[in-house]
């Protein structure tokens, strides 16, 4: 029987990091719960094991249910009646078999009936989960809502909306509008608020809602009457139940086609502030966003991870002149890459998960009790080392999926190019996650800053401190090289002080940065695992070449050729 977390023994490697033996004491509460809680743990070995057995569910279930869906989720999609969205039944299948396991309140307190897991395991289910379908992904990855109620609604709102979360139902964050895509401060959505009942009312339109018709809204709403900009913009809960939201239409879209992306009108819709007015935007989407970020780069691992499994089944199996065409090096060199550069999203993609982790459970103690100075000074360590990490992963992880989707169905030839393999759709699926939730430009917008005042670089040169095996020294060594090439490009292009220019080569600072970063993260599976080596191999000697094209770019670069890119 298919379990897409027993085949993948990288999950376990991530999953027993050192760092998890803090962020388990963190989350645990030095394991306070067992005292109120029968499914709780009762130390760190009790907690790693519960962990490791919810994921095999999670994986046996994508393996068996979630996955032989997929291709008839995406030829079915949803459709729209009388305002109200009715999933494939593929999709309803797969919401029946995660809510019947329990997995809808996997990072949520206890208290709240949810399983108070930390983010890493959150996001191997969610790895999971994307690599068996990343449109039903969608739907259940939006449980991250639930995690921005419990950290800025009051305890009435925890206990009325989180419960049901973790009983089964839908969250959504509707956000966007017609005219307010990115430039989120655009948005226009009226909230009044009623003296006489005490609730505020919602009127006007959003699009491009993922799950638009979920039982829980989270809703970002102009509150303060006469205002253009984020400051009059406050966040506001909504229950389905209440009425007063239909759904005017489902996009048709390229891919992701099992999850309901639509567009709402709200007349007159009775919702409650969540947290405080004017912070919706300035603060609470800002989280949210962060949290949603971490949940697209898994999808991208995810769908990294089903594409390389795709390719190589096909490249084996497929004979062309006599041999299977994995023995051309035209085609295996693409499915080393493909395969590297799984690993090397992978990495990233927990590195950043343990940072928010840290950061997050002591935010939360903080709430409880006073942070002593070192936990103080640790939560903000972690948490500008969260910060950093995130775009660089939303970033490559990203843009990594499409490349090797695209590759897949490259070595597919013209096979791929047909809705026989599954290839084509992850490809459509893939297209998606470089933009959604900031595009790959704006990830490259909040990196800059920790590109200019070092954080990238003071955390490489850390990485560069650790001990690895001694057979890997050539490698390290190529990436202390590649980072005095990247410290030499950063410090040559800041120096201008010239704030079109840096903008100018932002991006290709940003990616340098990742790419020694994701080295040395390699090195570091490899220094535990020797299974990582093969793609500590291929990435690294991949990076140095990218690095080397980007220093060479800018050093030859002329400040006065900017010039021919603007518009004319």
């Amino acid at each position: 029987m298919a379990n897409f977390y027993t085949d993948n023994p990288s999950l376990k490697h991530h999953l027993h990091h050192p760092l998890m033996k803090r962020i388990v004491e963190l989350k645990e509460r030095n394991y306070t719960d067992k005292d109120k809680f029968d499914y709780a743990p009762i130390d760190f070995e009790d907690a790693m094991d519960s962990y490791d057995k919810v994921l095999e569910i999670v994986g046996k279930i994508c393996g068996e249910i979630i996955a032989p869906n997929a291709e008839s989720v995406d030829h079915e999609g949803p459709t729209v009646a009388d305002g109200r969205v009715t999933y494939a039944r593929g999709t309803q299948e797969n919401l029946d078999a995660v809510r019947k396991a329990g997995l809808m309140g996997i990072a949520l307190p206890r208290r709240y009936n949810g399983l108070n897991f930390p983010i890493v395991p959150y996001m191997m289910a969610a790895d999971l989960v994307s690599r068996a379908d990343a449109g039903f992904e969608n739907l259940w990855g939006l449980q991250d809502c639930a995690e921005t109620l419990y950290e800025f609604g009051n305890e009435d709102q925890r206990q009325r909306f989180i419960t049901r979360v973790c009983d089964g139902e839908t969250m959504s964050m509707d956000l966007t509008e017609p005219d307010a895509g990115s430039d989120l401060q655009s948005v226009m959505l009226k909230a009044t608020y009623n003296e006489a009942d005490g609730y505020w009312y919602l009127n006007g339109v959003k699009r491009f809602i993922t799950n638009g018709d979920a039982d829980i809204h989270l809703v970002l709403a102009r509150s303060e009457e006469g205002t253009r900009d984020g400051r009059g913009l406050s966040m506001f809960i909504y229950d389905k139940k209440d009425g007063g939201v239909t759904v005017r239409r489902i996009e048709n879209k390229l891919g992701i086609k099992g999850s309901p992306t639509c567009e709402l009108v709200y007349r007159n819709a009775r919702a409650e502030l969540c947290g405080d007015r004017k912070l919706g935007l300035i603060k609470y989407v800002m989280v949210l966003m962060n949290s949603a970020r971490l949940g697209i780069t898994a999808q991208a691992v995810g769908l990294s991870e089903s594409a390389y499994r795709e390719a190589y089944s096909y490249a084996t199996e497929r004979k062309q002149f006599g041999k299977a065409i994995i023995e051309f090096p035209a085609v295996y060199e693409m499915i080393a890459l493909i395969r590297a550069k799984t690993d090397a999203s992978r990495t990233l993609l927990y590195e950043t998960a343990r940072f928010v982790d840290i950061y997050k459970a002591l935010e939360d103690i903080s709430k409880e009790r006073k942070l002593t100075p070192e936990e103080r000074q640790e939560m903000k360590k972690y948490a500008k080392l969260a910060d950093a990490f995130t775009p660089i992963g939303k970033a490559m992880a990203t843009e990594f999926a499409n490349q090797n989707t695209y590759d897949t169905i490259q070595i597919h030839g013209g096979s791929g190019f047909m809705k026989d393999y599954a290839c084509e759709r992850l490809y459509r699926d893939a297209r998606i996650t470089n933009i959604y939730e900031g595009t790959t430009q704006l990830q490259v917008v909040a990196a800059i800053r920790h590109v200019t005042t070092g954080t990238y670089l003071a955390k490489i040169r850390e990485y560069e401190g650790l001990a690895y095996k001694p057979e890997l020294d050539d490698l390290k060594k190529k990436l202390i090289t590649m980072t005095d090439q990247y410290e030499k490009v950063v410090t040559l292009v800041t120096e201008t002080r010239d704030n079109e220019y840096i903008d100018f080569h932002a991006r290709r600072m940003v990616e340098a940065a990742a790419h020694c970063v994701i080295g040395h993260l390699l090195l570091q599976d490899t220094t535990v695992d020797e299974s990582f080596r093969r793609s500590a191999e291929v990435y690294i000697n991949y990076a140095q070449a990218e690095v080397k094209k980007i220093e060479s770019y800018i050093t030859s670069f002329d400040r006065e050729d900017l010039g021919y890119f603007k518009p004319h």
